[in-house]
């Protein structure tokens, strides 16, 4: 049995992991055919012919219209911006309450306090890490106006029950789907089963554009008001001829033309890209099967995860040691990934800190020093943001909850062989982390 990296021992590999790097001559060939013809950006803040912007653009929505099963599809400069465009179209007042998940990405959530509404934070299924059904069900009000559904980690969120619980109460569904394109549920594609459904294309995703996003809806009037609120819709309604103009407060939320044109190579390239993230994901858990203390996500019937990060679920009393001490160890055997050096191993223990936790949350603050949105007499409700709301959500990020990027593309079966043998080195080494982490708490 040889010594860990962590204890002094020779590490189980020193080379780094590859890039995943999926920019290529398509792209380049697309960048510069847009720089030949000068127009980079084409949109006109008016009501005018070029109102939803350029060819490039137009062309790359056809394509993810298409490729997504939605009727409408409009790019943005990022999921965020896609985000707060779907909460001002559903029409979300202030004071209205918006069901979120407090395991996220905060923008997820700040989307809602941007109309001076407020989030109201549901607890996450154990085995999706999703929104549970049952805790939606719990929190649902006279002022909810909107649940912003995240599918987690590629995994889609069940998203029948969500549905007939929303019809029932006269509830939007916001499928924010940036880590699962082309992910599925029950034969439907995600982001097309809500109202809305908004895609990132920031550089870490599935597919990118370096920045940028999609949102698909198959409903006219909404696809009509996301498009005035990514371009400047105060200037813009008059010559629409809208007569709804609630939330018509206008960003500039346009993609490029280069972005779109990358975005068209990038298109093509997402199933493949997809199929290779999760057949290293059935050899990883293949070689690891039957590890001691380590579990993995149950693969529901009817849904394909596309696998924006592996989760794995750690058993603290299995193993005898804290989960801290056996992703440090972990992390001590493997190198870092190309073009993300100074990240340390792409390993680490929970997610994100549950959202209700961070300031603006505990102390209730966002636009000024009053209070606005969450206390009177902006919001009637009564607000709980107080650690333990959600145990779910904060037993997997304090306790259980291991999350890895050490299956991208384009990882071979060899260098998920090492990854496969770091865990299992650490595995065998359980005595001498024991003793580690007792030496550490007496120090």
């Amino acid at each position: 049995m040889s010594e860990l990296a962590l204890l002094g021992g020779r590490p189980v590999r020193n080379k780094l992991f590859p890039a995943y790097q999926h920019i290529g001559e398509e792209e380049k060939k697309a960048v510069l055919a847009v720089l030949e013809t000068g127009v980079l950006s084409r949109y006109v803040a008016s009501h005018s012919a070029d109102f939803m912007g350029g060819p490039r653009v137009r062309e790359f929505e056809a394509h993810w219209a298409e490729s997504f099963h939605s009727k409408y599809a409009l790019a943005v400069n990022s999921a965020t911006s896609g985000l707060y465009a779907a909460v001002g179209a559903v029409g979300v007042q202030p004071g209205d309450e918006i069901i979120v998940s407090p395991y996220t990405m905060v923008a997820s959530v700040t989307a809602a306090v941007i109309y001076n509404a407020v989030p109201v934070f549901a607890d996450i299924d154990p085995n999706t890490f999703c929104l549970s059904v049952e805790s939606i069900k719990e929190k649902i009000t006279p002022r909810t106006k909107a649940i912003i559904v995240v599918h987690l980690f590629g995994h889609p969120a069940d998203m029948d029950p969500i549905m007939a619980l929303a019809k029932a109460n006269d509830i939007a569904v916001i499928e924010d789907a940036a880590q699962a394109p082309f992910a599925t549920y029950n034969g439907q594609i995600v982001g097309s089963i809500g109202d809305i459904g908004v895609f990132s294309l920031n550089y870490h995703k599935h597919i990118h554009t370096g920045e940028g996003g999609m949102v698909t809806t198959n409903d006219p009037v909404l696809s009509e008001r996301v498009s005035l609120i990514r371009n400047h819709a105060e200037a813009v309604v008059a010559g629409r001829g809208v007569k709804n103009i609630s939330n018509m407060v206008g960003f500039n939320f346009r993609m490029g033309e280069i972005e779109a044109a990358i975005g068209v190579c990038q298109l093509k390239k997402g199933p493949p890209l997809v199929d290779q993230r999760c057949w290293n994901i059935e050899y990883l858990e293949a070689k690891l099967d039957g590890c001691p203390g380590l579990t993995f996500q149950k693969k529901a019937e009817g849904v394909r995860s596309v696998y924006y990060v592996h989760p794995i679920i750690f058993d603290a009393k299995t193993l005898g040691i804290e989960r801290k001490t056996f992703v440090a160890a972990l992390k001590a055997e493997l190198p870092e990934t190309t073009l993300r050096e100074g990240e340390g191993a792409l390993i680490g223990g929970g997610y994100v800190r549950p959202i209700y936790l961070e300031p603006m949350y505990e102390q209730k603050i966002a636009f000024g020093d009053k209070g606005c949105p969450f206390n009177k007499p902006y919001y009637s409700g009564d607000l709980d943001y107080n650690m333990g709301i959600c145990p779910e959500t904060e037993r997997a990020h304090f306790e259980t909850l291991i999350t890895h990027e050490l299956m991208l593309p384009p990882m071979t079966n060899q260098d998920l062989d090492d990854v496969v043998r770091a865990f299992e080195k650490v595995a065998e080494n359980i005595p001498a982390l024991c003793k580690y982490e007792a030496g550490q708490g007496s120090a």
